[in-house]
């Protein structure tokens, strides 16, 4: 994806006081966009009344309200791939969710709905089609989801984050916007040093960021414990976003190493990238996204289980233009410490990184969203 293929933001829309849903969320690759676009449609149109709905249960159910937005939580849930009696009661949740869906239009009367992604997006949507509200996705993955594919057929606009979506969606429909990057990010001034000086690391080593999305993952966390010792020794320190489920092992692996920094969480996200050399991440659309602003080099290892294997397919879109590295996930016990010290070493490999990802940055995403739906819903 290049600058050539996003749409710049027209002239600014005024508005008053049009009421719009944003739907979807589990992760935070789906929440912080959906909060994005909710800001620029705040900034551009002040009198705009917002209602998230989520899944209860859920992150965004936390996320949303500390970011000052009302949210209402849907008893829903996603399909099981790993255990199908676990999808015994599905049927039952899904009408539920619609019904539940059915009273929230009617009490809150939207001039407009967009759905982000997640479990809560499906009867939001269907709902919004079915009253002829008017309606719109942002699909953020390489590779669309089978409900995105299915509702896109009567949404009004749909936002996407990489061109050559059209196998997925009615051609005239899609509009290449990029995929919203938070504020804290595309706005972000924090030097390497003030980065380094917030995680009390030191200047003279390189710096290894290691994300694995909002909820971790654990085949690199397994990685990094395996690998922990080898990467000191290779004169390198580490921050560890590790995800909630190993936190606590990871923490007492790191013990008192004062190379180490081990969190469940990173809320200051800004200073983690700015305090990085290199960066070891999943390959989630957002993370993705997030990594071309910042400007890292950075060793991809896609989730092998997301829907239709998309991380896989968003992580090789950059491989191929050189802008990344990849790991796949199978190979990730056994690779990944050795590439990131390899990548470590080799200072021309990462500047042709740095380079070639910085170029497919998009920083003005959500504005392009916000103004493309304003333009319709006046």
């Amino acid at each position: 994806m290049t600058d050539a293929n996003i749409h710049t933001v027209p002239g600014e829309v005024t508005g008053s006081g049009k009421r719009i849903i944003i739907a979807g969320g589990g992760t935070g690759g789906h929440i912080f966009p959906a909060i994005a676009i909710a800001n620029a449609l705040k900034k551009i149109a002040p009198a705009t009344v917002f209602l998230f709905i989520g899944a209860k249960g859920k992150m965004e159910m936390e996320k949303v309200p500390q970011a000052g937005y009302e949210i209402e939580g849907l008893d829903i849930a996603g399909f099981n791939r790993s255990s199908l009696i676990k999808n015994i009661g599905l049927p039952f949740k899904l009408l539920k969710s619609f019904l539940q869906v059915r009273r929230i239009f009617k009490r809150f009367n939207p001039d407009a709905v967009i759905g982000v992604g997640g479990y809560s997006s499906f009867p939001v949507l269907r709902m919004a089609q079915a009253k002829g509200i008017k309606n719109f996705i942002h699909e953020s993955n390489s590779f669309a989801g089978k409900s995105n594919i299915l509702l896109g057929k009567k949404a009004t606009l749909i936002f996407t984050g990489t061109d050559g979506m059209e196998k997925f969606f009615p051609a005239d429909k899609i509009r290449v916007t990029g995929n919203p990057v938070r504020a804290v990010i595309t706005r972000a001034a924090v030097s390497r040093e003030e980065g380094l000086k917030h995680f009390s690391l030191a200047e003279n080593r390189r710096t290894v960021f290691v994300v694995g999305g909002s909820l971790g993952a654990r085949s690199v966390n397994e990685a990094i414990d395996k690998g922990l010792d080898e990467l000191l020794h290779a004169g390198l320190q580490v921050i560890w976003q590790t995800g909630k489920p190993y936190a606590a092992k990871a923490k007492e692996r790191a013990g008192n190493k004062e190379a180490v920094r081990v969190f469940e969480f990173i809320t200051q996200m800004e200073y983690a990238y700015a305090a990085a050399d290199i960066v070891v991440s999943r390959a989630g659309a957002m993370s993705v996204a997030e990594l071309c602003v910042a400007k890292k080099p950075v060793l991809f290892v896609p989730y092998p289980f997301a829907a239709e294997d998309h991380q896989t397919v968003n992580a090789q879109q950059l491989v191929k233009k050189e802008a990344a590295l990849m790991v796949r996930d199978s190979d990730v016990l056994n690779e990944l410490v050795r590439e990131t010290i390899a990548l470590a070493n080799d200072e021309r490999k990462q500047q042709e990184l740095k380079n070639n990802i910085a170029a497919l940055a998009v920083t003005n995403a959500d504005e392009v969203v916000a103004a493309e739906m304003l333009k319709l819903i006046r």
